[in-house]
């Protein structure tokens, strides 16, 4: 499939559903030489990742961002994560001027259990921030950290949503796992957490925690996919839970790191067995819409 018969085919998805296009909650922009090594680490098949993971969008950052617009994803990501302390503000100060110069692209920022990380989560608040990216498995940290406690609380005041990579997989890590975002969500009730990925492998529990809290949100990364079902397949005896969530759910697609193209990834999700074109037309586009205003 070339690159234009493959726009020609994402589009022909969220066209048929009536949608003026899509939001991609998850997709990711880092400065080069980190995603240079993110690609590094995934051609290695290091222990965070555990198999073979070919990236299928390994082009120029312009490329990418062109590749998103092609395929009319009006509101994307830029999901930038420290594995280290003294790393989370320089990575926001990228990012915030990539959103400023990538009007699409919803400002971003991250964080790390570190002394200054209250400072700077709150100047990118106050800076415009759109979406936080929280990743536990790389960071291996403890999201109850109590270094983290004044960055909880700015961010839940503020209603802005994170994006969080909690769940056990690929590999399960110290701090993954419904657990740990059990204790963080009585501590903080009204957290708009986006947990990545379905939460996988972990998908009844996080659906559990979704269904009591009405401000978690699930997303669809990499669930439901022929790559993931082969070691951690979405369970069949909670796929007619599925409509229930349909106003909770989002999109997205973890580009430009996927083994697979962006077209089936949406294409899947098509296919799902009990799902309909409201359903659909939320997770692709209207849930993510009405969160981000």
């Amino acid at each position: 499939m070339t690159d234009n018969d493959e726009a020609s085919g994402v589009r022909q998805i969220w066209s048929a559903l009536g949608l003026p296009g899509m939001i991609d909650v998850h997709t990711h922009f880092m400065p080069k030489p980190v995603m240079d090594k993110v690609w590094h680490y995934f051609d290695s098949a290091g222990p965070l990742v555990g198999r073979p993971w070919p990236i299928s969008y390994r082009d120029g950052e312009a490329h990418r961002v062109q590749t998103l617009r092609e395929f009319g994803v009006r509101g994307f990501t830029a999901l930038v994560y420290p594995h280290k302390p003294q790393m989370a503000a320089w990575l926001n100060q990228w990012a915030a001027e990539f959103a400023r110069s990538t009007p699409d692209c919803l400002a971003t920022a991250t964080f790390y259990p570190e002394p200054e990380a209250g400072d700077y989560v709150e100047t990118a608040i106050r800076g415009g921030t759109r979406v936080f990216k929280a990743h536990i498995q790389v960071g291996r940290y403890d999201p109850n950290d109590p270094l983290l406690e004044d960055v909880w609380g700015l961010i839940e005041d503020a209603q802005v949503p994170v994006v969080i990579h909690c769940g056990s997989g690929p590999v399960a890590g110290e701090h993954t796992g419904p657990e740990p975002i059990r204790r963080l969500l009585r501590r903080y009730p009204r957290l708009r957490l986006i947990v990545a990925h379905m939460g996988m492998p972990e998908y009844a529990e996080f659906l559990d925690i979704c269904e009591r809290a009405v401000d978690v949100r699930l997303d669809t990364t990499m669930a439901f996919t022929p790559f993931i079902d082969e070691v951690m397949p979405f369970p069949t005896t909670h796929l007619h839970r599925l409509p229930q969530f349909g106003d909770h759910i989002l999109f997205g697609s973890d580009f430009p790191n996927i083994p697979y193209r962006y077209a089936d990834a949406m294409r899947w999700l098509t296919e799902l067995p009990g799902v309909d074109d409201e359903w659909l037309r939320g997770v692709f586009y209207q849930n993510a819409a009405m969160l981000f205003r």
